[in-house]
């Protein structure tokens, strides 16, 4: 699904028009992003929590030439799905309804 998808399916389920849809749904995307840049973390209360992990330094290796190479430590963004979300998924989605 992509957002066009989302903000189509929205505007049919609300009778809102796609283009105020729209509006809405990149202002989230994008308050969210400026939130995290500034260090917040953004928890959705039933969905899920957005935040920011600090990764340590490690030693990698490069798949090509084999050789090792230094890993500095960095801050990555992430997504935690809450438990009641995953076992709303579990409890409603079979194996074989997975698209590839």
């Amino acid at each position: 699904m992509t957002k066009a998808d989302l903000v189509k399916e929205i505007s049919g389920e609300t009778g809102i028009i796609r283009k105020d849809v729209a509006i809405v749904v990149d202002a989230l995307l994008q308050t969210i992003k400026e939130k995290m840049k500034t260090g917040n973390h953004i928890e959705i209360r039933h969905f899920g929590t957005f935040k920011l992990k600090a990764r340590k330094p490690r030693t990698g290796r490069n798949p090509k030439t084999n050789a090792t190479v230094p890993v500095p430590e960095r801050v990555v963004p992430t997504f935690k799905f809450s438990r009641e979300f995953k076992m709303d998924i579990v409890d409603n989605v079979k194996p074989n309804q997975l698209e590839d």
